[in-house]
């Protein structure tokens, strides 16, 4: 039997690589992509084919970029026949005053957060509908659902992301390829590793958990929605610990 494979953008660190390595227990084989930490994703790659007797293979390139996403995509026809779960991790966030936000700025968030969805989306479709399965997540934020003042950027990206979940799944649910979103509060990632010791205690005060969630949880649930019913699709899953 065909070991299934997964696509994980953004898996160097923090919730992509906490998903490769849920998936890898599972016997999955692995694509993995990251932009430049290439070094680390090899030896992460290699540790899993190790430890846990699956392939894996990491491919640097930048996912806002469509070129590079259809040359990542033709390497996993080839490795690995296509692409059964796709996970659309890969993110960048900015905080400061949208006054304060250059075009190129902001050019470079939608691409990374919104349009690199799109493109890998567009690449991995044609050999799901051809197989009528598959399953398709993107990694998104409660700000997409809410917005938060100083990352209008960002909200935004994660809130585009939010829409297009929800449509391409009705788009797809006729060849049963069901299409969600996780909505992740404040996880204990790189990417809020911005704050210091005062103003972590402080926004642990407002998560009604009283603490952050880890990358280890988001790929917990990453994990029950590729193995939940098809039925259940265009939903957006938040994970906060009561935040929002």
């Amino acid at each position: 039997m065909k070991r299934q494979t997964i696509l994980i953008t953004g898996a160097s660190h923090g919730i992509g690589k906490a998903i490769a390595l849920r998936f890898a227990k599972e016997g999955f084989s692995l694509v993995l992509n990251c932009k430049t930490d290439i070094t680390l994703l090899e030896n992460f790659a290699n540790e899993l084919q190790q430890t846990y007797g699956v392939r894996a293979v990491a491919v640097a390139g930048d996912v806002s970029d469509h070129t590079f996403v259809c040359s990542l995509f033709e390497k996993a026809a080839t490795l690995f026949g296509g692409v059964d779960v796709l996970v659309n991790n890969a993110g960048i966030s900015h905080i400061g005053l949208l006054t304060d936000l250059s075009i190129e700025e902001w050019n470079h968030i939608i691409a990374t957060n919104l349009t690199s969805v799109f493109s890998c989306c567009h690449e991995a479709i044609p050999y799901m509908v051809h197989q009528k399965s598959g399953c398709i997540i993107n990694i998104s934020s409660v700000w997409g659902n809410v917005g938060a003042s100083c990352e209008v950027a960002y909200s935004a990206s994660k809130g585009g992301v939010n829409s297009f979940t929800k449509a391409l799944a009705k788009e797809l649910a006729p060849s049963s390829i069901p299409v969600n979103a996780i909505a992740c509060g404040v996880i204990d990632t790189r990417m809020n590793g911005c704050f210091d010791a005062e103003e972590r205690r402080a926004l642990e005060d407002e998560i009604p958990m009283g603490r952050y969630g880890t990358p280890e949880e988001v790929a917990d649930l990453a994990w029950q929605l590729a193995t939940a019913p098809t039925y259940l699709t265009g939903q957006i899953l938040t994970i906060d610990g009561g935040w929002q």
